[in-house]
């Protein structure tokens, strides 16, 4: 058999930029929440810049709001709260000459309606997605969801930003099943507005700990800006810079390892180490002020996933060993890499590690040293990185996600002709690529590609 899509479905629908969302969550409602279009602070149109995703035990997607802020446009002299969050008078999209929502002077509130992780029921193409403010508010990237063994559901995120932040969402109510006529994904509706969001410290020594966010505990209070707990996950960033917790490598992909328990993230890069009022220092998971090229590290909580303490340590730090300096190199064992993005462990325990060098990326030319973006498969044991497939010129890998039999894989190719350091031309679309059609008048598109052993074995065995 082949793997094809099917039309029409009763599970096809598209989210976008004007698809009625929920707001869930302690910032529902709040004032910064309110617009003239919506007065109650509770819905809002569209979800925006949406990168990476996890899986819920109760069958539940999680699509974390990354680059939304390029949507919006602020006054000549933005303010210290739209600046922190990366707001600009200038915005490439262009959408407030469009839609006035997206210009922070008349609607100066809308902004704060982005920015948050949206939970959707992929089974219910008529269920509402919510943004779930509990979560707190960044440039989210993917998700880490797991059960602790007293069944509280605790959810890893990464603020994909130079210079962001880990949190880990752990729930007030346990997970429920599914039962008395609810899915498990209805049974669950509310499980993610309430609970304990902290952010991370990592301690040079190899430990670390979770500091609340929590209002009213040590400078969360409203002397500091913070009118109520609705408001320190809105400014979760400014919430974190007080807390002391450490700036880190652009955070992206999560992932747990099953078998251990150690939860892996993949930092991507930094273009800021040293800039003037940017790293105060390096800290403990910096290790060079010359090093650019992403790294992933890994953590094991104290006690049930749950705790305040846990050990660290970093499993590779990304490069190859051609780079000069030697500071440069990295440390990586097996095949090389740059610019780690998107992680996944299979049922086997095998890391999988998408990377993602992009034209933002620092040095991109740098950074292209070890090739085309590609996939590589890690053994968390052993630390040995070996590379399964390369993507076309242009493109980040994103995603790996299996079959339920192991025998299939699925990976995602992110806009393929996008050439590092160098623009894209309208007049000209197929320039770089014309993946995966290869049509003579076609243009380059991101696609899912599932691959299959020839022998129809396991994916990686």
């Amino acid at each position: 058999g082949r793997w094809q899509i099917v039309r029409p479905s009763i599970y096809a629908r598209r989210i976008t930029a004007t698809t009625p969302l929920a707001i869930g969550g302690p910032a529902a409602g709040q004032a910064m929440m309110k617009t003239a279009v919506d007065p109650t602070g509770r819905s809002v149109l569209g979800t925006l810049g949406n990168c990476g995703s996890g899986r819920t035990p109760w069958g539940t997607c999680l699509s974390g709001e990354k680059n939304w802020a390029d949507h919006f446009s602020a006054a000549d002299t933005p303010t210290a709260h739209e600046r922190r969050f990366g707001i600009r008078k200038a915005t490439g999209h262009r959408w407030p000459e469009h839609d006035e929502r997206f210009d922070t002077v008349r609607h100066p509130n809308e902004p704060h309606r982005f920015g948050w992780v949206v939970e959707v029921d992929p089974m219910d193409s008529s269920s509402v997605p919510v943004k779930r403010t509990a979560l707190g508010r960044a440039a989210h990237t993917g998700t880490c969801v797991a059960v602790t063994k007293t069944g509280l559901a605790v959810v890893y995120t990464g603020d994909d930003a130079r210079l962001g932040y880990i949190y880990r969402f752990v729930s007030r109510d346990p997970v429920r099943q599914a039962g008395n006529g609810l899915s498990a994904a209805r049974a669950n509706a509310q499980l993610l507005d309430h609970g304990l969001l902290s952010v991370a410290r990592f301690d040079v020594g190899g430990r670390g700990r979770w500091l609340p966010l929590t209002h009213g505990q040590g400078p969360l209070t409203a002397a500091n800006g913070f009118a109520d707990p609705g408001e320190v996950l809105i400014k979760a960033r400014q919430a974190s810079d007080l807390l002391g917790a450490t700036k880190l490598d652009r955070p992206q992909g999560l992932a747990i390892d099953e078998m251990t328990r150690w939860v892996h993230c993949a930092l991507s890069n930094s273009g800021s180490r040293g800039q003037a009022g940017l790293v105060p220092g390096l800290g403990a998971t910096n290790q060079g002020a010359d090093h650019a090229m992403g790294q992933i590290i890994r953590w094991h909580e104290d006690g049930n996933l749950d705790g305040e303490g846990f050990a660290w340590n970093h499993l590779a730090l990304a490069s190859d060993a051609g780079r000069s300096p030697t500071a440069r190199q990295g440390d990586v064992n097996g095949d090389p890499f740059s610019s780690p993005g998107r992680i996944a462990f299979d049922a086997r325990g095998v890391l999988w590690v998408g990377t993602g060098i992009g034209i933002g990326t620092p040095n991109p030319r740098d950074a292209m040293r070890p090739g085309n973006n590609a996939l590589l498969a890690c053994d968390p044991a052993t630390g040995e990185f070996r590379r399964f497939l390369t993507g076309p010129v242009g493109c980040a890998v994103t995603g790996a996600a299996w079959a339920g039999d192991g025998r299939t894989m699925f990976v995602n190719i992110q806009h393929p002709g996008a050439a590092v350091g160098e623009l894209s031309d309208p007049a000209a679309p197929d320039r770089f690529s014309r993946w995966p059609d290869h049509r003579p008048d076609g243009r380059p598109r991101s696609a899912t590609v599932a691959i299959r052993r020839q022998d129809g074995g396991v994916i990686g065995a």
